[in-house]
């Protein structure tokens, strides 16, 4: 079914999935909007990256638009780094292993290097907004799938992956602070419109089985308190019928971000 058709002919959304009033925290970096950037959000098995793409292809019907994975090592940006010749797939694997230690933000990082190399890894999602930014600014509608935010720290939150608190030494509390800085720019440059699917730990642990349940409680927890530095935000349930949260979407951007008038 066109996902287009399947927006206008469903019906109006629950209270639950309209658009929520932001209380914006007392000190957040200036905003500006990024006017072709709709942001997918959510805990693991919420359905973003299936929702993305969908939103995408849907929206290619009638304007330009493209769906950008803006996560780190996991997902698309490890299954890159595998095809490289040689070396791939064992820095693959070896930085996956760096991230899924670095992230238990209870623990005090290994080291200067891991330290080093996360703050590399940070330098990398700044240059992936920068081509996100680019191709908005260039008439295309940007669906992201993940999006930086400053407001909570943990890689597995899209925040700053280093703290001060969690250096042993001056050279790791250095980088955890340049690190924060670059994450309240990333943070100034806010989406038009933020697509939060909201799931409960255990319907998303029966979709995810491989992720562990403790960090799928917390991430169902901490992820909807994030506000994206006042960006406008409209929550769904993704407990619901896919085709209703699908349609629920794209009736969102429609309202957020209308298309061009044609000539």
């Amino acid at each position: 079914m066109n996902p287009l058709k399947l927006a206008r002919q469903s019906p109006s959304p629950s209270p639950a999935t309209e658009i929520h009033a932001l209380r914006i925290p007392a000190r957040l970096p200036a905003a500006a909007t990024l006017a072709g950037v709709v942001a997918v959000v959510g805990c693991d098995g919420s359905g973003k990256t299936r929702l993305a793409r969908d939103l995408a292809s849907g929206l290619r019907q009638h304007r330009l638009a493209e769906r950008r994975y803006m996560g780190l090592v996991s997902g698309e940006t490890g299954d890159k780094i595998k095809r490289w010749p040689f070396i791939g797939p064992a820095l693959e694997r070896y930085l996956a292993a760096k991230v899924r230690r670095a992230q238990d933000m209870k623990k005090k990082l290994p080291g200067t290097f891991t330290a080093g190399v996360m703050y590399l890894f940070s330098l990398w999602r700044v240059l992936q907004l920068r081509r996100l930014k680019d191709r908005a600014r260039s008439g295309v509608l940007m669906i992201a799938e993940r999006y930086p935010q400053a407001e909570i720290p943990g890689f597995h939150y899209d925040g700053p992956g280093l703290s001060v608190d969690r250096g042993r030494n001056w050279v790791v509390r250095k980088l955890a602070a340049q690190e924060q800085k670059l994450y309240d720019r990333m943070a100034e440059q806010r989406p038009a419109l933020v697509i939060r699917l909201v799931i409960d730990a255990d319907t998303a642990h029966a979709r995810k089985s491989d992720h562990p349940l403790a960090e799928l409680r917390d991430k169902a927890q901490s992820l909807p308190r994030i506000k994206y530095n006042g960006a406008r935000i409209v929550e769904i349930d993704a407990t619901r019928p896919y085709e209703e949260v699908l349609a629920t979407a794209l009736r969102a951007i429609e309202k957020a971000v209308p298309a061009p008038s044609q000539p």
